[in-house]
């Protein structure tokens, strides 16, 4: 029979005692040792958290299968409770995971040994809780033979407590996976889009490239096809060259003929239309000495008509002519349709632009048999009008420089004789 461990038998007399009636006081282990305790030997409310920190659930599994010889059919909490009830005894299962837990935390443990007192180990655990593998210094320090039970209850609590911020660390983190699996997805439809554009592009882009490479396969037998064409009509002329000596100087003077045939229909036109000019300052030579004609004789009998009634101002009767005055005061415009129409003529009046639309002077002066313009108080525009319109139909028109009654008196007498 093997000798019974000290220690072990202190922590069951311990256990036994916390579990009575009687009230216990804390006793802290002995001093001198150095003998870690084992997984089984600790509290029962301890191998919760150490195989919930210490192991992942997929290591666990594996322990487990290992064990058993098979594969462990339960899910995750079963197989984390049944691992917990096999850990608070000496089992096959709890020696299992002494082992796995030694391995993970050798380095640890090792750091952890060379604290000697429970002071020391709780300044190692303060230090090492703040690293990166807090699961390793929790076992090395819960494992520890320093490790009193006030150090273990705040080192269960310290993790109790952590548990409860990474599980809502992890909620968070869960939510920001989701938020982020959703912008990924969204990115992912993004990319597939921009993908087939790109794709799209690229077809587009390569059906281009083979379309320009025809054309310029094309282009390129068109340029051959023409150096040919121009290579067989060079040895053409060349032989036309060797056939007919004096082929190039007939060829000269066919130009040069060509160029004189030419000049000569330029020099032609440019003699029809020098006659044609020709003709027309003719006619309007003609055309001028008729109405200087016309103005002398008219001059002539003005003259005769005041040298042979000297004084008179008795207009002649008009016999139901028209009669357009062009001009003149707005207050002189009663006395001129009266002078006219009380020697039987028929009066016609236009300001000369002022007021009246100058497009209707035209149809006034073709309405009238006579036509006075009064050039003291008209435009411009209506003085070429007159002028040119009544040379141009033949129309008598007596131009009076000074509007007033007499002055459209002696108009009227110079009208109607001719009129007449």
């Amino acid at each position: 029979m093997c000798k019974p461990d000290p220690d072990l038998l202190e922590t069951r007399v311990r256990q036994a005692l916390v579990g009575s009636d009687t009230t216990l006081v804390t006793i802290e282990p002995a001093a001198t040792g150095s003998r870690r305790r084992r997984l089984w030997e600790l509290d029962s409310h301890a191998h919760c958290p150490v195989v919930g920190v210490c192991l992942p659930i997929a290591a666990l599994r594996r322990l487990a299968d290992k064990v058993l010889g098979g594969r462990a059919l339960a899910d995750d909490y079963e197989l984390h409770c049944g691992v917990i009830a096999e850990c608070k005894l000496r089992t096959p299962m709890a020696e299992a995971v002494q082992r796995e837990l030694d391995r993970r935390g050798l380095l640890a443990l090792r750091q952890s040994a060379g604290a000697k007192t429970t002071e020391a180990l709780a300044a190692w655990w303060d230090n090492a809780s703040q690293g990166k593998d807090l699961a390793a210094a929790f076992w090395a320090t819960l494992t520890h033979a320093r490790c009193t039970p006030a150090l273990q209850h705040r080192v269960l609590g310290e993790v109790h407590m952590l548990q409860h911020q990474v599980g809502m660390a992890r909620r968070v983190d869960l939510q920001r996976f989701e938020a982020l699996a959703d912008e990924n997805g969204a990115l992912s439809r993004e990319l597939a889009a921009a993908q087939a554009r790109n794709t799209r592009q690229a077809d587009e882009h390569a059906r281009r490239c083979d379309q320009l490479q025809t054309e310029v396969m094309q282009m390129r037998a068109q340029l051959i096809g023409r150096d040919t064409a121009v290579a067989t009509l060079q040895d053409d002329l060349q032989s036309l060259r060797a056939a007919a000596p004096g082929l190039k100087s007939r060829i000269e003077q066919a130009r040069e003929i060509g160029r004189l045939l030419e000049r000569n229909q330029a020099l032609q036109r440019g003699l029809q239309q020098s006659q044609e000019e020709s003709e027309r300052l003719r006619r309007r030579a003609d055309e001028r000495g008729t109405e200087r004609g016309t103005e002398l004789r008219t001059q002539a009998q003005t003259q005769a008509t005041e040298a042979g009634a000297p004084g008179s101002e008795t207009p002649a009767r008009l016999d139901d002519k028209a009669v357009l005055c062009v001009g003149g005061r707005p207050a002189s415009v009663p006395v001129y349709r009266q002078l006219i129409e009380g020697t039987g003529g028929h009066f016609l009046h236009h300001d000369g632009g002022d007021e009246d639309n100058p497009a209707r002077l035209d149809a006034l002066v073709a309405a009238a048999d006579l036509v006075i313009c009064q050039t003291g108080c008209i435009s411009h525009d209506a003085y070429w009008r007159v002028k040119d319109q009544c040379k141009r139909s033949g129309k008598r028109c007596v131009f009076v420089e000074n509007p007033s009654g007499t002055g459209l008196k002696r108009a009227l007498q110079t009208l109607v004789p001719a009129a007449a």
